[in-house]
């Protein structure tokens, strides 16, 4: 099979397109012919050295595809309602950038009605990560504000849909006026470019003083500190990646007296039982809303995934200039 290799640690240009053996399903795993792979943060951070494979994953990048099932666990497969030619999208621990891919069948959720590959391809690594950290973490309820930092990444313009989706007011962050409007298309309540405003003063201001429920955090570094800040009683922030640095100082006062919560994760690493579950729940609740056309893919480029230079080079050129509104994918 075709793949893309991090041939070393540097820039884009060290993914060159290469041959690989193909690789073969495991108990509870199916092989997927890959149609359409997700490019996303994690992929950058890997192909710069800063991001380890988890022990048993791929070294090939990617964390999400979509296409068709060509092989498998049939015991798991038919537990879970799947056979061999139903198109899925799946999450995976590695080796997303490839024409085939094994993924453990708890992982995979059907591609909605309608959808193409390449916006079946940018669901699974956003909705599983808003899911688990917005709703399950962060417990973020009807009614409740929800603070989004990056409103405009892929992350981001899931949160602000699903946000809105399940009755909660939306605020973003972006760093520009287009991208700012770009959120409020999405259904964002406000949002605040945070370049030529304080965020945190804003978002108290929006909320008469009150505070948000809870934020989505991609950035910590000095944002923890102003986020500590605008929380409002028994808020929450969750952390889920550290764009801004791994250190932060903040009022811990305010900790005690407003009964905040400060938390975090990765998913990379967690269990397949551990993802299985956020996959049931995804598509118990929020698939329904993406076959109804309620919450929508946002894409911002497709590449085809090979060439010289790949077109998996120029895509994480793409994400790394902070452009894009919405998702970057391969295809194949």
């Amino acid at each position: 099979m075709k793949a893309i290799e991090i041939t070393s640690f540097g820039a884009p240009e060290v993914l060159r397109e290469a041959e690989r053996p193909a690789p073969v399903a495991g108990a509870g795993e199916v092989l997927i012919r890959v149609a359409a792979s997700g490019v996303n943060r994690p992929d950058v951070l890997q192909r710069t050295g800063n991001y380890p494979v988890p022990p048993g994953a791929s070294d090939l990048p990617g964390l999400e595809v979509a296409g068709e099932i060509v092989s498998g666990d049939a015991a798991a497969m038919k537990e879970a309602g799947f056979a061999v030619g139903d198109r899925v999208c799946a999450l995976i621990a590695g080796g997303g950038y490839a024409q085939l891919c094994t993924a453990p069948v708890a992982q995979c959720l059907p591609v909605p009605k309608g959808w193409s590959d390449a916006e079946a391809a940018s669901l699974p690594e956003t909705f599983f990560t808003v899911w688990s950290n917005v709703f399950d973490r962060g417990r973020l309820q009807k009614g409740e504000t929800l603070l989004i930092q990056g409103g405009t990444s892929g992350i981001g313009v899931t949160a602000i849909q699903l946000g809105k989706a399940f009755g909660a007011t939306v605020i973003a962050t972006a760093g520009s006026d287009e991208k700012c409007e770009a959120c409020r298309k999405l259904g964002a309540d406000h949002a605040i470019n945070y370049k030529t405003a304080d965020f945190a003063e804003e978002a108290k201001r929006l909320t008469g003083g009150k505070g948000v429920d809870v934020i989505l955090d991609m950035v910590a570094g000095a944002y923890a500190p102003r986020e500590v800040e605008c929380l409002a009683e028994d808020g929450r922030l969750v952390i889920i990646a550290v764009q801004g640095g791994t250190k932060s100082e903040f009022n811990a006062g305010l900790v005690l007296r407003r009964r905040l919560t400060i938390t975090g994760s990765t998913l990379r690493p967690r269990p397949v039982a551990f993802k299985g579950a956020i996959a049931k729940s995804l598509r118990e609740k929020v698939w329904p809303l993406l076959e109804s056309g309620a919450v929508k893919p946002v894409i911002h480029s497709v590449f085809a995934a090979g060439g010289e230079p790949s077109g998996a080079a120029q895509a994480h050129a793409l994400m790394e200039t902070n452009q894009h509104i919405g998702k970057i994918v391969l295809t194949w």
